[in-house]
């Protein structure tokens, strides 16, 4: 019959705890009427209470700090800390300790050892002790792997290791939006606007430290978040920024390209980088986190070969009265172009002049401006339709209808600048 030998019991003791803040706890009150049987005992009781505000004590306004009862959560972007000893339990020296402390995560394992040399000797009762901090840049399981070898009097070399496992849980939740704003297109400063979305769905508050926008190489930033009041700048948000659980915020950024690279390119095309978000907020007692979005990437507008934008148009037109636009083209193509523009009439909106005529050659990124005069024989909001440019190389035509709209007004009515 075989027989299992009996376990070897370790001569080190091994203890990890996580370092957390304390939380506040708030008593509840419990009072009663003098007439009542207790009198006037529960009232005197509170009155004692060091948590308690003397002459607001049925108020319960003071709070007492309280030690984590259980192992707490842990967010995305916290810093997480550990308190590692290890313990001689035994009644002899252990020679050649060395404590490893590793954290695994579903992509990496890290070391996290503030020393990785081993101590010579450890006298009964004395223990080594260690304090590791990491800040959590995943989300979902985490495995603490704390190690210990050591060798006894007798020269034997043992060792041991235990696993602590949590949960990684996400803070913040994120959405970003992205406008586009068309601008001069001589200079290309065509700008974008980031909208972003920031929500915190933990069950405590947390105060929004700071909330800024790291712009990549190629834009500027300027934050949309701050009013000016009285000479002083002053957030959009209030005196107070704390964001309450399962509370949304909006943040408005907007980016206009630099002009060397706005040149260089011409006009920007495809997927360009934005930049990437940092958050900083704190929690409870000050605990910090932070976290940085990955890099944002907007699809720039695509504008075809042709692109025809509005400088100038008036708001208001009187009834049957010619009013004019001015118009500006812009070869987005790679190739020259010889252009024909044609002018279509409406039902309600009629072109004045010459259709047909050459607009001549347009080199690639080059533009030209046009001045049209229209009129209009309908009241009302009317849409500005009707321009067809024809590429004479490749015989192709662009349609631009609903151009713009003008409100058309009858010309009895005064019209007031």
């Amino acid at each position: 019959m075989e027989v299992n030998p009996p376990k070897q019991e370790h001569l080190l003791a091994l203890k990890v705890m996580r370092l957390t803040k304390p939380t506040l706890f708030t008593n509840i009150p419990v009072t009663c009427e003098e007439k009542d049987l207790p009198g006037d005992l529960f009232n005197q009781l509170m009155r004692d209470d060091p948590s308690t505000v003397n002459g607001a004590e049925i108020l319960m306004l003071g709070e007492m700090l309280t030690l984590p009862q259980n192992f707490g959560n842990i967010f995305l972007g916290e810093t997480f800390s550990s308190y590692i000893s290890v313990h001689n339990d035994s009644n002899q020296v252990v020679k050649d300790i060395l404590v490893k402390a590793d954290l695994q995560t579903s992509s990496q394992r890290l070391n996290l050892s503030a020393s990785n040399a081993a101590v010579t000797e450890l006298k009964p009762d004395c223990c080594i002790d260690d304090v590791i901090h990491h800040e959590v840049k995943e989300i979902g399981t985490h495995i603490l792997v704390c190690a210990v070898s050591y060798t006894t009097q007798g020269g034997e070399k043992m060792y041991f290791r235990k696993f602590f496992k949590f949960q990684v849980l996400k803070p913040l939740d994120v959405k970003t939006k992205f406008y586009n704003a068309e601008s001069d297109l001589s200079s290309v400063t065509d700008e974008v606007f980031l909208e972003a979305q920031i929500q915190n769905i933990t069950t405590s508050p947390m105060f929004m430290e700071k909330v800024s926008l790291e712009p990549s190489i190629m834009y500027s930033v300027t934050e949309l978040n701050s009013v000016s009041q009285a000479g002083e700048c002053v957030s959009t948000f209030g005196s107070r920024a704390y964001l309450q659980p399962m509370d949304t915020r909006q943040y408005l950024y907007c980016l206009k390209p630099k002009k060397e690279f706005a040149e260089k390119a011409g006009i920007i095309k495809g997927v360009t980088v934005i930049g990437k978000l940092d958050i900083v907020w704190k929690t409870n007692l000050g605990e910090r986190g932070r976290l940085q979005t990955s890099q944002l990437q907007r699809m720039a507008p695509g504008y075809g070969d042709v692109r025809l934008s509005l400088e100038a148009i008036p708001d208001t037109v009187n009834l049957e009265e010619p009013f004019h636009i001015t118009c500006k083209i812009t070869n987005c193509s790679e190739r020259t172009m010889d252009l024909v523009l044609e002018m279509c009439d409406t039902s309600s909106v009629h072109w004045c002049g010459v259709s047909g005529r050459q607009l001549g050659k347009l080199l690639p990124s080059a533009s030209l401006g046009l001045a049209l005069t229209l009129l209009s024989s309908v009241q009302g909001l009317q849409s500005v339709s009707g321009l067809r440019l024809t590429d004479t190389f490749l015989k192709r035509t662009y349609e631009y209808d609903d151009i713009a709209q003008v409100c058309v007004v009858s010309s009895a009515i005064k019209v007031e600048s």
